[in-house]
C-alpha cells in the first residue's frame, strides 16, 4: 500500500527530541528523510545506552531515517545543505532561535527562493519574546507550566513520573552536600536577579511556577473558542500558522449527524 508521503524529501536539521519525532512522523508516514547531524553526531544519541547499547530515545526517534553528517562551517558542506533544501519538498529544524540564519540559511530568504518549500521550525519557546533564548528541557518545562507544583510532597516537589528518590538513585553520595551548597548560594539572590545571572551564561533553567503563575506566564497564547454554553478562553496550541486561522466551534453532542448521513448516504 502507497504510504500518503511517498515521494517526498524531507530534510531535517535536527536533535534531540522534538524534531526528530516530527520527522519521524513524516518517515512512518512514506517520505524520505534525511537526518543532518553535526560532526560529533545528534546528542541524543548518547542519552543511554538501553537499547543494545545504543540510545533508546535515538532508536525510538530516528528509524527509517537516512544520516548525513555536515559542518556548515566547510563551503562544501554548506553548498550540499544548500542543495539539499533546494531538493526539498520539507525542511524541519529546532536549532535556537537565529542558529540556522547565522550558519547562511536565513528561513525567510529560503522562503523566497523555494516558494513550494514548507518549512517547519521548532524551539521551546517560539521565535520571539522574552522566553526566546531559554532552554527547554522537560524538566524546566514542568517547572514553568507548574506541573512540578502538583507532584509530590510540597517539600520536594518532582517531575511527572519520578520522585526525588529515583533522581538521587542515578547520583553519587555527594547529591546532598551539593545540593546544600547550591542552596545556600541560591537563598542570597531573588528569583529575578538569579534568573538573570543564569540567564547571562548560557545556563539551562526554569522557574518553579505554581498553576496560577503560568496562567499568566508571558508565553501562554491563548484562543477565545464558542461552545454551545458560551464563548470559552483556552490556551493555545503551540503550532502558530502565517496565516489567521479562526478557531472551529466546539460542537454539541450529535451537532453534525444528519449533516455526515447525507454525505454519506451514498
Amino acid at each position: 500500500m502507497t504510504r500518503p508521503l511517498e515521494g517526498m524529501l524531507v530534510i531535517s536539521v535536527e536533535q534531540a527530541v522534538a524534531a526528530p519525532l516530527c520527522s519521524c512522523r513524516l518517515a512512518d508516514a512514506g517520505a524520505r528523510v534525511i537526518k543532518i547531524e553535526r560532526p560529533e553526531g545528534d546528542f541524543a544519541r548518547g542519552y543511554d545506552r538501553a537499547a543494545r547499547g545504543q540510545s533508546s530515545y535515538f532508536v525510538w526517534l530516528n528509524r527509517g531515517k537516512e544520516s548525513v553528517v555536515l559542518d556548515f562551517k566547510k563551503p562544501d558542506d554548506h553548498a550540499l545543505l544548500a542543495r539539499l533544501i533546494s531538493r526539498a519538498d520539507v525542511l524541519v529544524q529546532n536549532l535556537t532561535p537565529g542558529a540556522m540564519a547565522r550558519a547562511g540559511f536565513d528561513l525567510e530568504e529560503l522562503r523566497g527562493r523555494h516558494p513550494r518549500l514548507v518549512i517547519c521550525s521548532i524551539s521551546g519557546y517560539g521565535e520571539t519574546g522574552p522566553y526566546r533564548d531559554m532552554k527547554s528541557y522537560d524538566m524546566l518545562i514542568q517547572a514553568e507550566t507548574g506541573l512540578a507544583s502538583l507532584t509530590g510532597p510540597a517539600e520536594a516537589p518532582a517531575r511527572v513520573g519520578a520522585s526525588v528518590t529515583d533522581i538521587a538513585a542515578g547520583l553519587n553520595d555527594y547529591t546532598a552536600i551539593l545540593e546544600a551548597l547550591i542552596a545556600a548560594e541560591f537563598a542570597g539572590y531573588s528569583r529575578g536577579t538569579l534568573g538573570e545571572r543564569l540567564k547571562s551564561v548560557g545556563i539551562a533553567f526554569g522557574n518553579f511556577n505554581t498553576v496560577e503563575d503560568f496562567s499568566h506566564h508571558p508565553h501562554l497564547r491563548r484562543i477565545a473558542v464558542d461552545t454551545p454554553e458560551g464563548p470559552v478562553r483556552l490556551p493555545a496550541a503551540p503550532a502558530v500558522f502565517e496565516e489567521h486561522r479562526p478557531s472551529g466551534r466546539v460542537p454539541a453532542l450529535g451537532a453534525h449527524t444528519a449533516a455526515i448521513r447525507a454525505e454519506f448516504a451514498k
